[in-house]
């Protein structure tokens, strides 16, 4: 039996969850409801100033309107994805409509929900998605690429740590291969381990070997 990964809530704070629906109220309210979880919000209202906002910061996780128009949220899941960064995307659908609905599961949406918006199942589906360490992109060809949320976020020598680490290195070790001292590529490794989600060093390996 495969053991859960831990959801830890304390990085909520540091976690952006963006919302784009052509409604204010909804934005407005589903800003609110993930505030009171502890975590930041951003909200979009069109399309173009959603893809404006990827370049300044890319959010955590999206919440995005299928029927948005006149740009639709299949396209803009397709944006997403094509990033590769393994943002986790939960659509929203003014009135249900099965079709879209199975196109935007195949092009990677983590979820699909009907308004009125079930808050309890948003922000259940918020935390598992947030919590995973690997996401399926869209269909291509008959194959799905795997995408790993966290790694794209590391520093060149964050990564060079998370190697060293995972080669079995001591922090000894690792700081005299780089040149640096032990405490900080301890220092490194804490923000190696919080990126990525993970509790403990062996979480960490786990992590990299499923990947």
């Amino acid at each position: 039996m495969t053991e859960e990964p831990y959801y830890q809530s304390f990085l909520n704070r540091d976690r952006l969850i963006h919302i784009v629906d052509s409604d204010p109220s909804t934005c407005e309210a589903l800003s609110v409801l993930f505030r009171l979880e502890g975590f930041q919000t951003s909200f979009s209202v069109d399309a173009s100033s959603f893809v404006a906002s990827l370049e300044k910061r890319l959010p955590d996780a999206v919440v995005l309107n299928l029927q948005l128009g006149p740009i639709d949220g299949l396209t803009l899941l397709q944006r997403i994805k094509a990033l590769r960064r393994g943002t986790p995307v939960f659509m929203l659908a003014d009135l249900p409509d099965l079709q879209m609905a199975v196109a935007a599961m195949k092009l990677g949406a983590s979820d699909v929900m009907s308004k009125p918006v079930d808050t309890d199942n948003l922000l259940t589906a918020v935390r598992d998605g947030l919590r995973r360490d690997v996401h399926l992109g869209a269909m291509h060809r008959g194959r799905r690429p795997v995408e790993v949320r966290g790694f794209s976020q590391l520093t060149p020598r964050e990564r060079e740590v998370l190697q060293l680490i995972s080669n079995g290195q001591s922090n000894k070790e690792a700081g005299l291969e780089l040149g640096i001292s032990p405490r900080t590529v301890e220092v490194h490794r804490a923000r190696v381990m919080e990126k990525l989600g993970a509790r403990n060093t062996a979480d960490l390996l786990r992590i990299v070997l499923s990947s």
